[in-house]
């Protein structure tokens, strides 16, 4: 899903899609370091019971788990949250930059 960005003609125009860009990219930075640290938290719970956390989400219960309730919530809410992380970047890696001008004239 690509999604491309276009700035009509404008005084501003030049100023503006950097500005946009920039921003956009400031947000996929930020996007990655939380996706980084959402996967250092899930590592421990991956690691004491030898188990992906996709695993998790499909086949294991509370029950499964020696911290029961506590611990399944805490890990698939990580998990939860770094799939929405990972969605978000997608989605903002996936912006392509134009100008309706430059469409013009292909």
């Amino acid at each position: 899903m690509n999604v491309t960005i276009y700035v009509e003609p404008s005084q501003a125009a030049n100023s503006v899609l950097p500005l946009v860009r920039s921003t956009v990219e400031a947000e996929i930075t930020r996007l990655e370091l939380a996706l980084e640290m959402a996967q250092k938290r899930l590592a421990p719970f991956e690691q004491r019971y030898q188990v992906a956390s996709e695993k998790l989400m499909a086949s294991l219960t509370a029950e499964d788990l020696d911290g029961g309730d506590d611990e399944y919530v805490t890990w698939a809410g990580e998990y939860s949250l770094k799939e929405r992380l990972q969605t978000k970047l997608q989605q903002l890696q996936a912006v392509r930059y134009g100008h309706p001008e430059l469409l013009q004239q292909n």
